[in-house]
């Protein structure tokens, strides 16, 4: 009952009538499931994946780093200062955003440069909403590259215990190609209409810290230098990167600290607990027996694409990953999770955190689509853009099978 009604909220995005949102709901679960004696302390703690969450928090710290530095502020402005036509411009926003989101993770990479986006778009006259769209589709798309690139990708090579550099020829090539196929689904889309009369822009430009950003910078090649060559394992290397910087003679714990997600660590603890009591009491393997039985067998490639794609949309990619991964039996299972849930996260608004991220951003600063909301606005773009590069996807990894 209690993991029914986790992913029911997973589904719904919170509980009616409450204030409760995703993540709310999966440490409530975790509570429950301990507080009705369904699972003990002990064991509670055990389900949680340490190796993930150290992994996830010191690249959120590097990523802390660079965004206090001016780092992704500084891309931006400089990306918008050439003149440029919009086309080119958001080529270059695209293919920079996907770079980013490769090595940074999807989400924070969408916080630190929306709120830009948004002011130099003012200052050129320019509709911010294909740029926006941009931004996310291009962060989605670009962190399928690596197992760093965004949360799923985490606990995939965390699960299955998959090297690094290997995987870089299983989503690079899916995700370069993506990142192509998304500016011209953008541009041919909003051609003849990027630009628009706007209010003048009012923003200051962020500080930039040499010496932060170039820090932050040494760090992050440094660690994915790392995590190609050494045999340590992931988080390991992660948390040394995040407590060199953390060692700082100007930049204070508490505000490196300020800027890492905890509600997302506390969604991925809740929902390993959830998930571990589940299978525990043998629901999981039942209910996967029991889909076998109909046909659908998810240990199968195609059809593990599939309940990917469908179910990232529906509970969110995360959750999602976690039901799967005991079905990640084949030699490509890691890849075709990582690709499927990350790719299929364009599909709808709410099928991925980095698009409401943008949303959320763009609505407190006032930019909203001329034509309708940003539930319509985006699936005009966003659905072709997830179709595409799922499709490239599919036709690769069947490629290299």
């Amino acid at each position: 009952m209690v993991f029914l009604c986790v992913y029911g909220v997973m589904l719904l995005g919170r509980v009616p009538g409450l204030q409760l949102d995703r993540t709310g709901a999966a440490l409530l679960g975790g509570i429950a499931l301990v507080a009705g004696g369904a699972t003990t302390t002990a064991a509670a703690w055990q389900a949680i994946d340490v190796g993930t969450i150290g992994l996830l928090f010191g690249l959120m710290i590097v990523s802390a780093q660079l965004r206090l530095g001016g780092f992704y502020a500084l891309v931006t402005r400089r990306l918008a200062a050439r003149p440029t036509s919009p086309e080119r411009l958001l080529l270059e926003l695209v293919f920079t955003v996907g770079a980013l989101a490769a090595v940074l993770t999807n989400d924070v990479v969408c916080v630190a440069i929306a709120p830009v986006l948004v002011d130099v778009c003012r200052r050129r006259n320019l509709d911010s909403v294909p740029f926006l769209l941009g931004l996310a589709a291009a962060a989605n798309v670009g962190s399928a590259a690596t197992l760093i690139g965004n949360p799923q990708n985490l606990l995939i090579g965390q699960a299955l215990d998959l090297p690094f550099a290997p995987y870089l020829l299983d989503g690079g090539v899916p995700a370069g190609l993506g990142l192509l196929a998304t500016w011209w689904l953008l541009a041919r889309h909003y051609r003849g209409r990027f630009h628009r009369e706007v209010s003048a822009s009012t923003g200051d430009d962020p500080p930039f810290d040499r010496w932060q950003t170039t820090k932050g910078l040494a760090v992050l090649l440094a660690l994915v230098a790392a995590l190609c060559l050494s045999p340590l394992p992931h988080e390991v290397l992660a948390l040394a990167a995040a407590g060199l910087l953390l060692l700082s003679r100007r930049l204070t714990t508490s505000r490196i600290m300020g800027l890492v997600d905890w509600q997302l660590l506390v969604l991925f603890a809740g929902l390993f607990m959830v998930n571990d009591a589940f299978r525990a009491a043998g629901h999981a393997a039942a209910a996967f027996d029991g889909l076998r039985d109909s046909g659908l067998d998810c240990r199968h490639p195609a059809m593990l694409f599939g309940a990917a794609v469908v179910g990232s949309n529906l509970i969110s990619n995360v959750p999602l990953t976690m039901l799967l991964l005991p079905e990640a039996v084949h030699p490509m299972s890691g890849a075709i999770l990582a690709l499927a849930t990350t790719l299929a996260g364009n599909l709808l608004l709410v099928g991925s955190i980095a698009n409401l991220i943008v949303v959320e951003q763009a609505s407190r600063l006032g930019v909203a689509p001329v034509r309708g909301s940003w539930t319509r606005e985006h699936l005009r773009t966003g659905a072709p853009i997830a179709v595409v590069t799922l499709a490239i996807a599919a036709g690769w990894l069947w490629l290299r099978s």
